[in-house]
């Protein structure tokens, strides 16, 4: 294997450091993925430098006209904390000749927007919750035929931001005050979906044109408060101690039957491809007593963390942590561009 330049971006103030020695996991929490990919690439025989970004694409075309790399090992989630901007650095990357790892920007555009990748799904007959969406300053008619329960969440950011228990409404009046906490908190677009009871289900995907569905993965918790819905609140997914408390567990679901679970895995699949993702992204969806699967969303920046769930779900496909970090490098540099025509 030819050892590669390898210029992995992160956020400013998520550098991580050189050494983990004496710290705990809650410590590590903020900058774990970023430290996790940085030192394995490394093991690989990468040269790898990191850079943090802040509010600025400047230090980007510096970085890359010093240090050459051959990939961009892009781990931005946002850019000036706008979560749909994050396609416009990919943009930029391309712009500037530069492979970069994950999911192409037209496809982190339609995944990002909820509210458009669910009109994509469903016109190609995939079962999506029914939503309505509210814009800044625009309409806030509700039609009588809306049911309830909804839940309301940003049409186009992710990463579970401004998703909290009280984001499940039950009535207009609720549903109207939750609009209104999305505008002022989150952003200008806000969507709220008809709310799936049952079980979450996850499936990490990896590849450009041949692709690869890893086992499907479950989100449940064993210890949540009476009348708590089982949604990955902004809580659940970012505060450590929270989860130990509420008992959440994301392992294999290994109850499934396997005709169902093959499914399953080939639904990822086709939803990879009306999306247009590449690189590797995470298929979030529910499924309910029925056995009904709806799709929620597609999320083109799932957690490269070792030892979470899309890591595991490459290990059990055969793909071990070095092995799955070398594969997103192997397809970042494999994606067609002009320059390469």
């Amino acid at each position: 294997m030819k050892p590669l330049r390898v210029l992995v971006l992160v956020h400013e103030g998520l550098v991580p450091p050189d050494s983990i020695e004496g710290l705990t996991d809650a410590e590590m929490g903020p900058w774990k993925a970023e430290y996790d990919v940085s030192v394995v690439l490394r093991e690989l025989g990468h040269r790898v430098e990191v850079l943090g970004v802040g509010d600025e694409l400047k230090p980007i075309r510096e970085a890359i006209e010093r240090f050459r790399p051959h990939v961009a090992f892009n781990l931005l989630l946002h850019f000036w904390g706008v979560g749909i901007y994050d396609a416009h650095v990919v943009s930029y990357l391309q712009l500037l000749r530069t492979p970069v790892t994950g999911v192409n920007p037209r496809g982190l555009l339609l995944s990002h927007d909820k509210a458009l990748s669910k009109k994509l799904l469903a016109f190609h007959r995939i079962r999506v919750p029914k939503f309505l969406t509210f814009r800044q300053g625009g309409s806030r008619r509700v039609p009588r035929s809306t049911r309830y329960p909804l839940i309301v969440k940003s049409q186009n950011e992710h990463a579970s931001l401004g998703i909290a228990q009280a984001s499940i409404v039950r009535d207009e009046a609720a549903l109207l005050e939750r609009v209104d906490f999305v505008h002022r908190n989150v952003g200008p677009d806000a969507i709220a979906e008809e709310y799936i009871e049952g079980r979450e289900l996850t499936v990490g995907v990896l590849g450009n044109q041949r692709l690869t569905a890893f086992p499907v993965w479950e989100l449940s918790f064993e210890n949540l408060p009476d009348r708590a819905a089982p949604i990955a609140t902004s809580r659940v997914k970012w505060d450590h101690a929270y989860q130990k408390k509420v008992g959440l567990v994301s392992k294999a679901a290994s109850d499934l039957d396997p005709a169902e679970a093959q499914r399953i895995q080939a639904l990822a699949k086709r939803i990879y491809r009306v999306l247009g993702l590449s690189g590797y992204a995470r298929i979030d969806m529910r499924r309910t007593e029925a056995g009904e699967i709806y799709v929620l969303e597609a999320n083109p920046n799932p957690d490269l963390c070792y030892g979470e769930d899309f890591a595991e779900g490459a290990e059990a496909v055969g793909l071990g942590y070095p092995d799955l970090l070398q594969r997103i490098l192997n397809l970042a540099r494999a994606w067609p561009t002009p320059w390469k025509a």
